[in-house]
């Protein structure tokens, strides 16, 4: 759950929350001019820092994926929304089932705008697992109210919101250019049926061509291990939210 943003701010639609200034640790996004599709086959990593991660399309493990659009922006929220209930993250920013289902919504969808429009989301074609990526180069700069605004944006009287993003800026990885999956989400009902792994090997496949690195932090033990199976493996320190659950910093380097 790192907060990242554009160069620049975009307006937006009335009643959509603000997007996030960069914060400290965080690398700014690839313009948006870099999304361009490319090849998946023989492209260097330069190649793959520069346009973006390639885009999902047609069938994998037999699991139809498109990548979503602006038009899938409130399917997109109410699944991060329903899929993350009972995250124990999740849990830990918004304590308590009545308030969390008041207004963790709010926060689903800052995320879903800002990869909406800096990064890609792919989505399958039921729309009952999504996935939300960034491409991040290696370089960085700095800025120190991104999470005190996202705060301000989702609820001004829960200092978790924006202590969540200050932590796991402050263990992101820095110095490679890498593909960051910022969160998956598969509805309640289809778990545990493959649609998680079907969503992000397509992509680690063109990260392996690209010989380009992937980052994530695990949000529970049983995602831990899904993310294991796939190559990642876990960095130190763990991050132990203060009175609250551990988050687990995981790399994958590209297989030849």
């Amino acid at each position: 759950m790192r907060l990242l943003t554009p160069h620049g701010t975009r307006r937006l639609r009335p009643g959509r929350v603000p997007r996030i200034p960069t914060v400290r640790g965080a690398r700014p996004l690839i313009p948006p001019r870099a999304h361009t599709d490319y090849a998946a086959t023989a492209v260097s990593a330069a190649t793959a820092v520069r346009t973006g991660l390639v885009e999902v399309k047609g069938r994998d493990m037999g699991v139809a994926i498109r990548t979503a659009g602006e038009g899938d922006r409130e399917a997109v929220v109410r699944l991060l929304d329903e899929a993350f209930q009972h995250d124990p993250v999740s849990s830990w920013v918004f304590p308590g089932e009545a308030y969390r289902r008041a207004t963790h919504h709010r926060l689903m969808a800052a995320f879903t705008d800002i990869v909406l429009g800096e990064g890609r989301v792919d989505l399958t074609e039921d729309g009952t697992a999504c996935a939300l990526w960034l491409s991040l180069p290696a370089d960085a700069h700095d800025e120190e109210d991104g999470p005190a605004r996202l705060r301000e944006a989702v609820d001004p009287d829960n200092d978790r919101v924006e202590l969540i993003g200050r932590l796991t800026s402050g263990i992101h990885p820095s110095g490679r250019a890498h593909a960051y999956l910022w969160m998956i989400a598969v509805a309640p009902g289809r778990q545990g049926e493959g649609l998680g792994t079907a969503l992000m090997q397509p992509v680690l496949d063109r990260c392996d061509r690209a010989g380009l690195p992937a980052y994530l932090e695990a949000s529970s033990a049983r995602s831990r291990k899904l993310y294991e199976r796939l190559g990642f493996v876990s960095t130190t320190p763990a991050l132990d939210l203060p009175d609250g659950p551990r988050m687990w910093p995981m790399w994958r380097e590209p297989r030849s």
